[in-house]
């Protein structure tokens, strides 16, 4: 029988799906999913639909909650709107801040449960999404893959104090963009120190969103494509130009996917700009926010690029 349970570490409440087909000592992947603000892990999973997927698929679903609660000691971890705190420098390094966080709850599932430690993804929306590509960086030891709906590159903000002025400086690239995503890389790059390696990323982004402008997905590839391009001994700025391009119409949304390899000829990449769409997660329930039930199917798209990394 499947379960969606509610579990508590450092002050952190998560859910935990696993599905009806899950035993005991046969390893699951497992999907760790980052909502975005004024989301909880409920409303993620109606609107994303991962929780239906993953009783297809047979891997377990994680969905840690940013803690609302009000620390006068701790201000870097509060959120009024329940937002990831993805812009400040204090939640960008590896063994510090809410990647630390998660990096103990994900701890904690593979304790109690059976997890193929090689098949550990994070995605995310809107801040979730950002606060996914931190995990990406800062621990690239622990997961396999990342996705990012409606996102932004690491480091596109780095303030040090959760004063008044940081949301306006994170309102700010939201609209505009980061000024210099190849800058990103490198400091995704020298973020990940010993522990460094290529990380397959796949983007979606609508191209009417108005919250988090469509330039910072693209700018989102550029920085995990400088970073991938500095992995694999790269000098300079890498030369990004798509493997391979289509584009579609699915479900009555249209769309373009830009797939980029690796020097070796693997899928790497992925950039999927949704025509029509605003901050929305794509294809998904129009019982949870956030979301447009029309267009690709986010959920499945996600699971079956990270499932050509077996």
């Amino acid at each position: 029988m499947s379960s969606f349970s509610e579990y508590t570490h450092a002050g952190y409440k998560y859910k935990l799906y696993v599905p009806s087909r899950y035993k005991v000592g046969n390893d699951v992947a497992l999907m760790v999913m980052l909502h975005g603000c004024k989301q909880d892990p409920d409303d993620f999973a109606t609107g994303t639909k991962m929780n239906h997927l993953a009783e297809q698929e047979n891997f377990i679903v994680l969905y840690p909650e940013m803690n609302r609660l009000f620390n006068p000691f701790n201000l870097a971890q509060f959120n009024l709107d329940g937002c990831w705190n993805w812009f400040l420098d204090y939640n960008q390094h590896r063994q510090g801040g809410q990647p630390k966080i998660i990096k103990g709850i994900i701890d904690d599932v593979k304790k109690n449960f059976s997890i193929d430690s090689n098949k550990v993804f994070a995605t995310g929306l809107s801040a979730g999404a950002a606060m996914a590509s931190i995990l990406g960086v800062t621990y690239p030891d622990v997961f396999s893959g990342i996705g990012i709906c409606s996102g932004l590159p690491y480091d596109a903000v780095d303030v040090f104090i959760p004063a008044d002025p940081t949301a306006q400086t994170a309102r700010e690239v939201m609209i505009k963009g980061t000024s210099d995503p190849y800058e990103c890389g490198k400091m995704a790059y020298d973020e990940m120190g010993n522990f460094k390696r290529k990380m397959p990323v796949i983007v979606f982004h609508g191209i009417c969103d108005t919250t988090v402008h469509p330039i910072n997905g693209q700018q989102v590839i550029i920085q995990w494509a400088q970073t991938n391009f500095l992995v694999e001994g790269g000098k300079g700025k890498v030369d990004l130009i798509p493997d391979f391009q289509k584009a579609g119409i699915s479900n009555g949304r249209s769309y373009t996917q830009h797939v980029y390899n690796d020097k070796d000829g693997f899928l790497l990449m992925e950039l999927w700009m949704i025509d029509r769409m605003g901050h929305k997660w794509s294809g998904g329930s129009p019982n949870g926010s956030y979301t447009d039930p029309l267009g690709p199917d986010t959920s499945s798209i996600i699971w079956r690029f990270f499932s050509t990394k077996d």
